[in-house]
């Protein structure tokens, strides 16, 4: 696979975007935010999650967009390979998609 390749995969009204398969949630943070596209919502998130926590030795981004009534159920987190202080780096996630000015650009960008 090429470095700017992820696997997508979609079932029903779930979304997930992925490096390595199979997926696997080692960490991850779940939040509601309005918007229609699961894939721009997807890769948004991701990118923003792979800049916050790109020093996390092992880590591998894992997005999860669930299409629902209230929104897009967006859940971020990924794989660690090697040690992990799990309740540290799900506060830094839930830190990341608590951020107003972050749910504001990525709800426009799946508008």
């Amino acid at each position: 696979m090429r470095r700017d390749e992820w696997h997508i995969l979609r079932d029903g009204g779930s979304l997930t975007m992925a490096r390595h398969l199979p997926v696997r949630f080692d960490v991850a943070a779940r939040t509601v935010l309005p918007g229609r596209s699961r894939l721009r919502m997807a890769r948004q998130v991701r990118q923003d999650l792979w800049r916050a926590l790109r020093s996390l030795r092992g880590f591998s981004p894992v997005v999860r967009v669930s299409a629902t009534r209230a929104g897009l159920v967006v859940t971020a987190g990924g794989r660690v390979e090697g040690p992990l202080a799990r309740s540290a780096v799900e506060a830094r996630i839930d830190a990341l998609l608590s951020d107003p000015g972050c749910r504001t650009r990525w709800s426009g960008w799946a508008s």
